[in-house]
């Protein structure tokens, strides 16, 4: 979820349904100082040509990753599906952002150990797929674009995958078996993996290749494959760390790149973290404006899967700014997910899940702030 900083690995306790480190919750909208729009940085991308709105604005629905690590591992006592009854509603989540605040994509993180049983290299659970299915199929009936994302950190179990852990044929059998299942679903987009990180990025972005061939060679080629880059995916290192460079050659077996969209992500906190309630960046100027400039001279696509703050002042003017730069670059920012709602209390420093229930659900102020629209 987070970076600690652009270059180098983090802290991750998104995994867990309550965390210990408070929040400050501002009920309603806050009140922010001038214009929400106004940024905080006034730099600028060279030559944007979007057209002021991202196609795609949504939030994360995790529950079925609860328990992983950046390791690779997972506690699958730890997962906590957001599938309704005794669970949180993540149906209901959904179709609220969706009605009231106009959002049109949701990612689904779900751990590799719990969509195959803790089975490497086997066949999908089928008790676990079919509650998976429930929540994708939840997300589906909004109309939006659903994310399956694999939130494993390129790892199972401790070690790399393609580079002496599980298999890249390993790899590719888990996402063939995927894209097979939902290779007629339009909406459905793959995301390969959440935030690689301490990988031999040439090798990371030959496995990316073997798996966005097994998606292709399923039959599921229309639909929007997410190609994760090094130290968490990061949008401020993408270019530095080499992550772009590897990224660009891979092709759909046609040899285009039709529906390749690079999976970035950041956060706006002190150390990049994403564990801590105030921010202090819009990283316009030392991630967004040069990946744009990345992507225009490219000629190519992102997608920022995951960014978010705490529910506080600081963090509603820094997002809005940081989301503002976004849609006015909208020809090579597809659009934004925050995180996270889904199996998250209201204890949680990040928490993006509505309180209320029903048709009675309310947005955390961060969401009525920056990402309602």
């Amino acid at each position: 979820m987070c970076e600690l900083d652009d270059q180098s690995s983090d802290f991750q306790h998104k995994n867990e349904l309550s965390v210990l480190s408070s929040i400050l919750f501002v009920g309603g909208a806050l009140a922010l100082p001038g214009n929400v729009a106004a940024r905080a940085s006034t730099s600028t991308a060279a030559a944007p040509s979007g057209t002021g709105k991202v196609k795609y604005v949504g939030v994360n629905v995790a529950g079925f990753d609860f328990g992983v690590g950046t390791d690779g591992t997972q506690n699958l006592t730890n997962v906590y599906p957001p599938i309704g009854g005794q669970y949180p509603d993540g149906a209901g989540q959904m179709n609220h952002f969706s009605t009231k605040d106009g959002m049109n994509i949701f990612r689904l993180p779900v751990g590799w150990q719990y969509i195959v049983g803790g089975q490497l290299g086997g066949n999908l659970n089928s008790a676990n797929l079919a509650k998976y299915d429930q929540l994708l199929q939840s997300c589906l009936k909004t109309g939006a674009v659903c994310i399956i994302d694999i939130h494993n950190y390129a790892r199972w179990n401790g070690k790399i995958i393609g580079q002496g852990g599980a298999t890249n044929a390993q790899f590719v059998n888990l996402w063939t078996q995927i894209a097979t299942r939902y290779k007629s679903t339009a909406n459905v987009a793959f995301g390969v993996m959440n935030e690689p990180h301490d990988v031999d990025i040439k090798e990371w972005a030959a496995t990316v290749q073997l798996v966005v061939n097994a998606i292709r060679g399923a039959g599921a080629t229309t639909q929007m494959i997410l190609l994760p880059g090094n130290d968490y995916t990061s949008a401020g290192a993408f270019i530095t760390n080499g992550s772009g460079a590897a990224l660009l050659p891979i092709t759909n077996p046609d040899n285009s790149t039709t529906g390749l969209i690079f999976d970035v992500h950041k956060y706006l906190d002190s150390d990049n973290s994403g564990t801590h309630a105030e921010c202090v960046t819009d990283n316009i100027s030392t991630a967004f404006q040069p990946l744009a400039t990345w992507l225009r001279t490219n000629g190519r696509q992102a997608l920022n899967t995951e960014t978010g703050g705490g529910n506080t002042a600081s963090c509603a003017m820094y997002l809005c700014s940081q989301l503002a730069f976004v849609n006015e670059n909208s020809d090579v920012y597809l659009g934004y997910v925050g995180w996270s709602a889904g199996s998250f209390d209201q204890t949680y420093t990040l928490v993006m899940t509505p309180t209320g229930s029903g048709n009675n659900m309310q947005d955390t102020s961060l969401v009525k702030a920056c990402l309602a629209r």
